[in-house]
């Protein structure tokens, strides 16, 4: 069983909260201080009760630092589980497009029996809610439907966004039009034909010009839906913009003012018509990722047949088929097949990666050419791209500081501006003024109470950011990370799978004593095929794409020498391949002969013309104090191969830097980033790195523990560089997100590398770059930062239009027209399509994706580009 007491109407957003959890196996002290101990980690936690007779754990929270799910996942980390028989439901609620929906919608799920915790949110339309095994969905949908709302139980993640018919031929926009339309007649009759507007009524004492009841009847069926609303909003006690609306309306026509009662009416239904077409495309965005899956698949069954059955039914080690322009339907291996694939949904990417049989595929993707058959790894649920598409949409949960202060404000700015405008309306008229001019300054003061676009400003901007930065392959889990990253002015970097590629590869091979390349690969890989090191296995590798073979030889006796390298008979002779230390009375290092005929030339290695007295003949080449320096210098590891008369060759062993590491490292440092790499790989290769890719500053052989020290020395930096005791900057941490979990979770924002298909990177990761694709970091911080100035101008635009007609009520400068134009419709619609800018920032390419792409083009034979037309 499982409790948790919701805001009330009259609770602050802020206010703390108290969960309850059933937690059998908590029968002991020792259980209890576990479990205690384990919660005590979250931040927001303000009080913990652990009932061990009971077996019931009670926990006060802050709700805007805590939530429920991440006390149950301490309860399970510590060892314990949760005896709940809950369920979480989902409804579509389509007309629920604002803050004050939302809030009406959840203060009417608040006093439903069994309902636990709400989650509504008006962006995506739709509202999650945890509810006991009795309450059913037919309780939650009337609860909803008291509140004003139809509601809907999705069962797919795919209907999940709130859907529904295109605003423009809604009921309501019908209902408006009509209403504008007595309005604009009314408006000829009274001020354009004064002399035909005849009076009516005039058989029951009193006589009505038709002008008049042409408005009343205006504001009558243009504001039904108002009127609706407002009803809604007073039963569930919510002062929101739909009952100050209502009040508005009712109060003009009662007060004889027809027509700022129907222009009332009009002119915010179109207001709210425009709001919802502005919101619809706001929640395209998220419906694109969601259409990113297609609704079925092509199933190759035993017998050879296929059968085409919808994407939820596929089950782990099903085979599909998939044909080009076909998208790939589930996570997978392919069996057999090879084509170019499109992985921008997924990774980014724009050059189509290619893949054969063995190479792992994603759900959403697109083979460009090539039949495939992919064996099924993960359920419809559990796909890469369902998961991005839960992340994004769990991402709207999370309330940045920008977005708890409007809500604060909020909360305090509209009470305050409706106690004016009742105010202006009431107590001048008590003094002699003119009733009608204040209580049109009243009125004209109810409309600008709305803080409508003020709360909006934040959270469309923070939902238009996330799903641009999925779209190109970004996972930002949640608004304040997104905010955060931009106040960041340190990137630490880890160096293995980082700014390298991660896997060990052959650099360069230089045969000694007459041998040639391909002997020294085929002795060294002979050797080398038994060990299980990396270093070894590079250079199997190598010789494998090389084409060499070793078949021919009789490999026995093999031995790996630990920390210095590997050894075994080949055809009856021992050989050596590791460490220089290794030869170490065993062969002359210093005198060695370096291939001049039939191989690698001294001119080639950049030895030749050099003094060098050690040697005595020519050739000579000290391999020990020249090679090895120089090799180690450029940070790569040497490998020596040879017998006991001597080396044969050496072999240079490098963890490759990514191709587009520099550029990154030069854009972001552009930017203003420092970016500061930490490593726990040896000082030499750690400097041939850094100067590499163009970092100044760097920190070797560091242990996990060092980079958590060093993450906190660097949020203590001061603008001089010296350390400092007070916290001046946020830093980032980008790694792969397993390794470094320890650095990422202790930075102020987590970057893992490579997400795609990862479900640890996916779940402790901040962010994450769903492709090995570091040219995306330098767009995070452009993202981050244009969203940020978007969310300001939102915010304090809002403020500013707010305050100025606010200050022109009283003066008469500002009306009821001016209030709902511009304060309501004008501004609501701006800081929408201000937000929208940000579906428009795109990833800067550098130089080699655009000739690769121009490559891949020019040699397609569909491409239809030539010189004179542009790409």
């Amino acid at each position: 069983m499982t409790a948790s007491t919701p805001s009330s109407p009259d609770t602050p957003p802020d206010a703390a909260r108290t969960l309850e959890l059933r937690v059998p196996e908590m029968d002991c002290p020792s259980c209890a201080g576990k479990v205690t101990n384990s919660v005590e980690r979250l931040d927001g936690i303000d009080d913990i009760d652990a009932q061990v007779t009971s077996g019931r754990l009670v926990v006060a929270y802050d709700p805007t630092r805590a939530s429920e799910a991440e006390i149950r996942d301490r309860v399970r980390a510590a060892g314990y589980a949760i005896d709940d028989a809950e369920s979480e439901l989902t409804v579509s609620v389509p007309e629920m497009d604002c803050a004050s929906c939302a809030n009406k919608v959840e203060n009417a799920l608040a006093s439903v029996d069994g309902v636990r915790e709400i989650e509504a949110r008006p962006t995506s339309g739709r509202v999650t809610v945890t509810v006991s095994e009795e309450t059913g969905p037919e309780a939650v949908v009337d609860a909803i439907g008291s509140a004003g709302y139809d509601a809907t139980p999705v069962s797919d993640e795919r209907d999940s966004i709130g859907d529904q018919d295109p605003v423009w031929k809604s009921r309501r926009a019908v209902s408006t039009g009509v209403g504008a339309v007595l309005l604009s007649v009314g408006l000829v009759l009274e001020y354009l034909l004064p002399a035909a507007d005849p009076t009516l009524f005039a058989a029951i004492g009193r006589t009505y010009d038709l002008s008049a009841i042409l408005f009343v009847a205006a504001a009558a069926i243009a504001g039904a839906p108002i009127l609706r609303n407002g009803y809604y909003s007073a039963r569930n006690r919510s002062l929101d913009i739909d009952f100050l609306m209502s009040a508005g309306i009712v109060a003009s026509v009662a007060a004889h003012h027809p027509f700022e009662g129907a222009t009332l009416a009009v002119l915010f239904s179109v207001a709210e018509l425009l709001e919802r077409f502005s919101m619809d495309r706001a929640r395209d965005s998220l419906r694109e990722l969601m259409d990113l899956s297609p609704d079925t698949a092509t199933v190759k069954r035993d017998d050879g047949t296929e059968e085409t059955v919808p994407v939820e039914t596929l089950e782990r080690g099903d085979v599909v088929v998939v044909r080009p322009g076909d998208k790939i339907p589930a996570d997978g291996t392919v069996l057999e097949g090879e084509s170019a694939i499109d992985q921008s949904p997924i990774t980014g990417e724009s050059v189509p990666a290619d893949k054969a049989v063995g190479d792992e595929v994603y759900a959403g993707t697109i083979p460009e050419s090539g039949y495939l058959e992919v064996e099924v790894e993960s359920e419809a649920d559990d796909s890469t791209i369902a998961r991005i598409v839960r992340m994004v949409e769990d991402a709207e949960r999370e309330k940045t500081e920008r977005e708890q202060f409007v809500d604060r404000f909020a909360n305090v700015y509209t009470p305050i501006v409706v106690a004016l405008a009742v105010g202006f309306a009431v107590v001048p008229p008590l003094l002699g003024a003119s009733w009608n001019y204040w209580f049109i300054v009243g009125l004209t003061l109810l409309v600008i109470a709305c803080p409508c676009a003020f709360v909006i400003s934040t959270p469309v901007s923070v939902v238009s950011g996330i799903t641009s930065a999925a779209r190109n392959g970004v996972l930002i889990k949640g608004g304040r990370h997104l905010e955060a990253i931009a106040e960041s002015n340190v990137l630490a970097v880890d160096k293995t799978g980082t700014l390298t590629e991660g896997d060990l590869s052959v650099t360069d091979v230089i045969p000694l004593e007459g041998a040639d390349e391909e002997t020294v690969l085929r002795r060294a890989s002979a050797v080398e095929r038994r060990s299980e090191h990396p270093i070894g296995q590079a250079i199997v590798g190598y010789a494998e794409k090389r084409g060499v073979a070793v078949a021919e030889f009789d490999v026995s006796n093999f031995e790996a020498l630990t920390g210095k390298g590997v050894r075994a008979d080949v055809d009856g002779r021992t050989h050596y391949v590791g460490k220089p230390d290794l030869f170490d009375g065993l062969a002359d290092l210093e005198h060695a002969h370096a291939t001049t005929d039939g191989g690698t030339s001294l001119a080639e290695l950049g030895y030749d013309g050099q003094d060098r007295p050690q040697c005595d003949r020519e050739g000579c080449l000290d391999v020990l104090s020249e090679v090895v320096p120089d090799l180690e210098a450029e940070g790569k590891t040497v490998v020596i191969v040879g017998t006991e008369d001597g080396p044969i060759g050496v072999v240079g062993v490098a963890d490759r830097v990514r191709p587009d590491a520099k550029w990154a490292v030069s854009r972001l440092q552009a930017q203003g980033v420092r970016v500061v790499m930490l490593t726990g790989d040896n000082e030499g290769t750690a400097r041939a790195i850094a100067a590499d890719v163009g970092i100044d500053e760097y920190h070797a052989e560091l242990l996990p523990d060092e980079k958590l020290e060093w993450i906190d020395r660097l949020e203590r930096r001061t603008d001089d560089g010296r350390d400092g005791d007070d916290r001046e900057g946020r830093v980032a941490m980008v790694g792969d997100g397993i390794n470094d979990a320890p650095a990422l979770a202790s930075a102020s924002v987590g970057i893992a590398m490579g997400a795609a298909g990862t479900d640890t990177a996916l779940e402790t990761a901040d962010v994450a770059l769903m492709g090995d694709d570091l040219t995306r970091l330098p767009y995070l911080y452009d993202l981050s930062r244009t969203a940020n100035d978007v969310i300001r101008q939102n915010i304090w635009s809002s403020l500013a239009v707010k305050a100025v007609l606010a200050a022109g009520a009283p003066l008469g400068i500002v009306t009821v027209i001016h209030a709902v134009v511009i304060g309501d419709m004008g501004m609501s619609l701006g800081v929408t399509g201000n937000a929208m800018r940000l579906a428009h920032v795109d990833p800067e390419v550098p130089d080699r994706f655009e000739k690769r792409d121009e490559e891949r083009c020019c040699s397609d034979s569909h491409c239809a580009r030539n010189e004179s037309s542009p790409r």
